[in-house]
């Protein structure tokens, strides 16, 4: 309670905004769908939702009848991490380095925004008053909104800062780029929890001050509060998304190949692998009863799971408008090469192949081949593809796929996706080239 106090003492004296934009927003939540995969979930004390995707959108949800009450879109780039704050509150974070505090019912414009970060931040978690964000700027910062005081900043990891939490004694605990977990207790020097020497990209409090963390190698590894590790293999790629239960009895792991593996936490047994909800999966969250489980992922879904069973519940929101027409069509339309469009079903999330389906969370790909890179009129590209310096053909698709736009073009706001197989590649080329024209 004293926290909710705190909070509202020191937003609620601050300009709402006008009630023109919060009559906007409401009604551009009536079919609501977020434009590009749902990277990110947090699920408040009371039930209410809040999802968040590369569309640049966060999306508050009346999750009993399956719609959106509210879309607030406000960041510069895509929303890569969300918190429950007391009192109804949601924290916002995402590509354009800046932590934004809403209400309960938020109109265009944040109650307050927190600055600091360098780079993307990925990564949020709540206790109390403190906010702290993971980000790629290779730093964490823990942000006491009581106190007014600047953030204090956690530097040691090499590389990015994946994943932050607050540890069962309210220390927080930082998973990074260089393998390592670890713990800052507040006028103590740092701690390495734990070294795995390779990618750490999730965390999730467990109980009696374990943690649980997803791994690149498809490995979440429980790390006891005495340092011992267990390891539960859900597969081989990369771990991005954990979550647990509110009772921590069933650990919840989503994976970039599209996978949810749900865990016993105690006996390490597989409960329950979801089925089809979406590649790759990027955010999961338990509802307050631990009933339900929340996944969101490229398909652009929030879906709603039943955690005894791992049956499906249905998604949330109105009907896809996809760039085939429905939601993720199976079949392509006639004449449409048929391996290519089922290639093409990871990249659709993200972009429609006419100008009528718009630019989603990346600009349409109508006439890609022989086009300059960066020359979507109406979409907001990063600096590197700005530049212009590529023009896309056969060779530079396959380029960009091969090695990924990680490599050929540093800096993009495109997901990490590579097309391994010579035979889906040659297949997603044949398919975008008679789909563009």
């Amino acid at each position: 309670m004293r926290a909710i106090l705190i909070l509202l003492s020191l937003l609620l004296p601050l300009r709402q905004a006008p009630a023109q934009a919060q009559a906007q927003a409401q009604a551009q939540a009536q079919e609501a769908v977020h434009g590009g995969p749902v990277r990110a979930l947090a699920v408040a004390a009371d039930g209410a939702l809040a999802s968040a995707g590369f569309d640049q959108s966060m999306i508050l949800w009346d999750a009993a009848g399956g719609r959106a009450r509210a879309v607030v879109r406000w960041h510069a780039g895509a929303v890569n991490a969300l918190a429950a704050l007391p009192g109804g509150m949601v924290a916002s974070a995402g590509e354009d380095g800046r932590v934004a505090l809403w209400p309960s019912r938020p109109g265009a414009q944040p109650l307050r925004v927190l600055e600091g970060h360098g780079a993307p931040i990925v990564a949020l978690a709540a206790s109390g008053a403190l906010i702290a964000s993971a980000a790629w700027d290779g730093t964490a910062r823990v942000w006491d909104l009581a106190g007014g005081l600047p953030p204090r900043v956690l530097e040691g990891h090499q590389g990015n800062v994946n994943a932050v939490v607050f540890g069962a004694d309210g220390v927080v605990v930082t998973a990074g780029f260089d393998g390592t977990l670890r713990a800052w207790p507040e006028g103590e020097p740092p701690r390495t929890l734990a070294e795995f020497g390779l990618p750490q990209n999730t965390l999730a409090l467990l109980p009696g001050g374990a943690l649980a963390a997803g791994g690149a190698d498809g490995v979440v590894r429980i790390v006891s509060a005495d340092g011992g590790v267990r390891e539960l293999q859900a597969g081989t790629r990369p771990i991005v998304a954990l979550a647990a239960s509110p009772d921590g009895a069933v650990l919840a792991a989503g994976s970039i190949g599209g996978s949810v593996a749900l865990w016993d936490v105690a006996t390490g047994r597989l409960r329950h692998r979801l089925e089809g909800p979406g590649l790759p999966v990027w955010s999961v969250a338990f509802a307050p009863d631990g009933r339900t489980l929340w996944t969101g992922g490229a398909d652009r879904r929030v879906r709603r799971w039943d955690a005894a069973t791992g049956r499906p519940m249905g998604p949330l929101g109105g009907p896809l408008g996809g760039p085939l027409g429905g939601e993720m069509e199976a079949a392509p339309a006639s004449g449409f090469d048929p391996h290519g469009a089922r290639v093409f079903r990871a990249c659709s999330a993200c972009h429609a192949l006419t100008p009528e389906g718009g630019n989603m969370a990346g600009p349409h790909l109508h006439g890609l081949f022989g086009r300059r890179m960066g020359s979507v009129a109406g979409y907001e590209y990063s600096e590197r593809l700005a530049r212009g310096d590529i023009t896309w053909n056969r060779e530079t698709v396959a380029d960009l796929f091969t090695r990924g736009p990680d490599e050929v073009t540093p800096g993009t706001k495109m997901p990490v996706q590579t097309v391994g197989n010579a035979e889906d590649l040659a297949a997603l080329l044949r398919f975008l080239e008679q789909a563009t024209r």
